[in-house]
């Protein structure tokens, strides 16, 4: 038998998907972490080089040196950082924030920048001595910038840093000068880039409230660089951190107001902040559209043409609409007078020529018509069902994968006590009377397990739901039993039991003969004669 459905508050959203497999009650969650890793290797990276301001007199090092000729610069650098601070000159303040800057500057100017070499030299320890209070706010800002830079190699460079964590954290305290609080978020939000273990240390150190206290300023550049840093510590796969956030007074009106005020840099930065709190904290999120969040959320869908701020508005959205039914529902009041509502704003980002919108749309549009039959209904009426369609007939795999998401939970009833999905039939007839078959034929056929799955189950759809063995002959025609045929030796078991069932409920020994031979045929073979006549011979042996 297919697998029962997930009743579960996390799975209500994927009652077609449930169905086949049991496999989304937790894609919403894996949803917030895979698109983390997604947006910060394709839009913006997990760890980011500062490299030297424009308005930086005096560059030594914007030529094309070889790496051996940095490295050996890096590493005199930094012994005369030593020397100096092991020195009890009168004069030497403004000589350390000089070795400093010169530091700074060689691990900022290249492509390859020598971040190795200064730490097998010896520069942590002296940077972390730099951050010690009662330092000049220039001497902060250049041993956070390194810092920054070195945390932004590879796991060895950014581990080696943990050291100076406490002074960078206790740097993002509102006493601090704007330019040292924001340098020492940078550093911060690269340690957090490294991974979980990474995320949990900062947390455990004190360093969300602070950052979380940087929102609340009207400061654009400072806010952008903590929303970036709290955005890299709170993206999951535990919701704690995004809960505690919540305990800074002001924060959500804080986010609004950047939503609502901010350049689009400091919108992308708060947007990706929201993606995980909507996808992790479900309480914090209803505090958040009490504040607002709906209305500059829906603009920004409807108006802006980045990539780079689209996806996490469209990721938020896609993440309230998994939730409850009232969700939706307010989103669409929200959207009620944008051109086209909110299906306007989807159809806009599904017939983008970016296949990230395609598919985080497409993903959108599964969640709202897995909720109640009147938010199915609303979308069969729009423009989106022709694009879904299009999608699946002509995208990328992953896009075509999230389109026939949307399209199988678009032909079922929502979530009721039945162990399997009951089709909708207007919606199921007209979609097959459209050309979607071939499209789910080829899922079946795919390697990825999930995307099988999922066409198994809409055959099954057909197949049960088409009156008059409609979907048997249907399927047959566009080689879907073929392709069930291929999967009854799959390595999979599920795959192999649920292709198999198919085969023998609508294709068994019967299925055909009554067409060709006429009615009754199918209850002699089954026993009625011990020859049906046409197997007779003229006369005997």
């Amino acid at each position: 038998m297919l697998n029962p459905v997930d009743h579960s508050p996390a799975s209500r959203r994927d009652q077609f998907k449930a169905a086949v497999g049991n496999v989304a009650g937790e894609r919403r969650r894996k949803q917030a972490i895979i698109i983390g890793k997604e947006r910060r290797d394709a839009v913006v990276r997990a760890k980011r080089m500062r490299r030297a301001d424009d308005n930086d007199e005096g560059m030594m090092y914007d030529e094309p040196f070889s790496d051996k000729i940095i490295n050996e610069e890096t590493v005199r650098a930094v012994q005369e950082l030593k020397f100096l601070f092991s020195s009890s000159s009168k004069d030497s303040s403004q000589k350390k924030i000089e070795a400093l800057r010169k530091l700074r500057r060689l691990l900022s100017c290249s492509s390859n920048p020598p971040v190795a070499s200064a730490v097998e030299a010896g520069v942590v320890p002296i940077l972390v001595k730099c951050l010690e209070f009662g330092s000049s706010d220039e001497q902060l800002v250049e041993a956070a910038w390194s810092l920054t830079n070195i945390a932004s190699g590879d796991s060895e460079l950014t581990l080696a840093i943990l050291p100076a964590l406490p002074l960078l954290i206790a740097h993002l305290g509102e006493r601090s000068a704007a330019p040292v609080a924001e340098q020492c978020a940078w550093a911060v939000g690269n340690v957090a880039g490294e991974g979980e273990q990474a995320r949990d240390l900062l947390s455990s150190q004190g360093a969300l409230l602070p950052l979380a206290k940087l929102l609340l300023l009207n400061k654009p550049m400072l806010v952008k660089t903590a929303a970036w840093a709290l955005s890299n510590i709170i993206k999951g796969p535990s919701s704690k951190a995004a809960v505690e956030l919540f305990k800074v007074d002001g924060l959500s009106e804080a986010i609004i107001r950047h939503l609502t005020k901010g350049d689009e840099e400091l919108v992308v930065e708060i947007a990706w902040v929201v993606v995980y709190i909507t996808s992790l904290a479900e309480s914090q999120t209803k505090l958040l559209i009490k504040s607002g969040l709906l209305p500059p959320l829906v603009a920004w869908l409807s108006s802006s043409e980045s990539l780079s701020l689209l996806t996490p508005v469209l990721r938020s959205v896609g993440n309230l609409v998994a939730g409850d039914n009232s969700n939706t529902d307010a989103l669409l009041d929200a959207a009620k007078d944008l051109p086209g509502g909110l299906f306007g704003c989807l159809v806009r980002c599904l017939g983008s020529e970016h296949r990230t919108l395609q598919k985080e749309a497409a993903w959108t549009v599964s969640n709202i018509v897995a909720g109640s039959l009147q938010h199915k209904q609303l979308v069969f009426g729009s423009r989106v069902v022709p694009t879904l369609l299009h999608l699946l007939a002509t995208s990328t795999f992953d896009v075509r994968k999230e389109a026939a998401f949307a399209l199988g939970n678009l032909s079922v009833m929502p979530a009721g006590e039945s162990q399997l999905p009951q089709p909708i039939m207007e919606h199921l007839s007209m979609l097959v009377e459209r050309g979607c078959l071939p499209g789910f034929i080829n899922l079946v056929k795919s390697p990825d397990l999930e995307a099988s799955r999922l066409g198994l189950q809409f055959l099954e759809l057909v197949l049960r739901g088409l009156p008059n063995g409609q979907g048997s002959k249907l399927v047959e025609k566009e080689e879907g039993l073929a392709a069930l045929e291929v999967l009854e030796y799959h390595d999979n078991d599920d795959l192999r039991s649920m292709a198999n069932e198919l085969i023998d409920k609508y294709y068994g020994e019967d299925y055909g003969l009554e067409e060709e031979y006429g009615p009754g045929i199918a209850e002699v073979v089954r026993g009625g004669e011990e020859y049906p006549s046409w197997r007779k011979g003229r006369g005997g042996i």
